[in-house]
């Protein structure tokens, strides 16, 4: 546990203007990253990409561009800041309305930051790759993974495991998205574009997600590792079914919606 010291310090580091004011920034980045992958989920549709329509995928189209290496630098860095504010407030809870919160519902709260801040730590680990020219596909990563862990019985049952929780993260966007509990998270009266762009883009991303997770578990019933790719694979198994295309570009504009969105949380949610 926190001692009083370590407690007022952090609560310092939560109501620093200049350091929330940059953490805010991961949500930015976040949101182009969305932009990114939408897009290449419908030039994927369109056939005129075969490149990966996940989080390497942006990442890798981005350090292609002219000064994107720099920028994957400064979206790294804004990563890292989030996932250090997320990171303090599992500690000392957030720095909105703290004294309201009943104890369960900060415990919560808590919870959610940590799983935020290991999801924050883990864009910016693999950016910072990326930045560095060392990046690899999350698809290949995630099938490499799958394969080490099929050769034990207890790797193949936590495998099963992970893509049960996946699975229910992605019900939990979509839920979230559905029944509007998103604005909760914001501070003030939303408008309706807001609303509507919460609502489309948590939905569509928590089908994605979803997705992801059921590959997983596909992949472990027929031993096939090549299977659980991600979010990648989940999008391209979306596009090979009948009217595919139609469903893969609908899958990339709710994607680009949520990317949207993320620039309304940029200013709205409440940290």
């Amino acid at each position: 546990m926190f001692d009083q010291a370590s407690s007022s310090t952090a609560t310092e580091i939560v109501q620093n203007s200049t350091f929330e004011r940059f953490a805010r920034t991961g949500y930015v980045v976040s949101g182009l990253l969305h932009l990114t992958i939408g897009y290449l989920a419908i030039r994927i549709a369109l056939g005129t990409s075969v490149g990966d329509a996940d989080q390497s995928g942006a990442l890798s189209a981005v350090a292609a561009q002219p000064g994107g290496i720099a920028a994957l630098w400064v979206a790294a860095l804004a990563f890292l800041v989030m996932a250090l504010w997320r990171l303090v407030e599992t500690a000392v809870g957030r720095s909105t309305a703290r004294k309201s919160q009943r104890t369960a519902s900060e415990v919560l709260d808590r919870a959610k930051a940590f799983a935020l801040a290991v999801v924050y730590f883990a864009l910016a680990y693999s950016t910072f790759g990326f930045a560095r020219g060392a990046g690899k596909s999350t698809g290949e990563q995630n099938s490499d993974i799958s394969a080490r862990l099929m050769q034990t019985g207890l790797g193949t049952v936590a495998l099963i495991a992970a893509g049960v929780v996946i699975v229910a993260v992605g019900g939990y966007h979509i839920y979230k998205g559905a029944w509007r509990k998103f604005l909760d998270d914001l501070k003030g009266t939303s408008s309706d574009l807001v609303r509507r762009l919460g609502t489309v883009g948590y939905v569509a991303k928590g089908l994605a997600i979803a997705g992801a997770g059921v590959l997983i578990v596909v992949a472990v019933s027929r031993t096939d590792p090549n299977q659980a790719t991600g979010i990648d694979g989940a999008l391209k198994t979306l596009g090979a079914q009948p009217f595919g295309a139609a469903m893969l570009i609908a899958a990339g504009l709710g994607i680009i919606t949520y990317g949207l969105y993320s620039f309304a949380m940029a200013r709205y949610t409440k940290m």
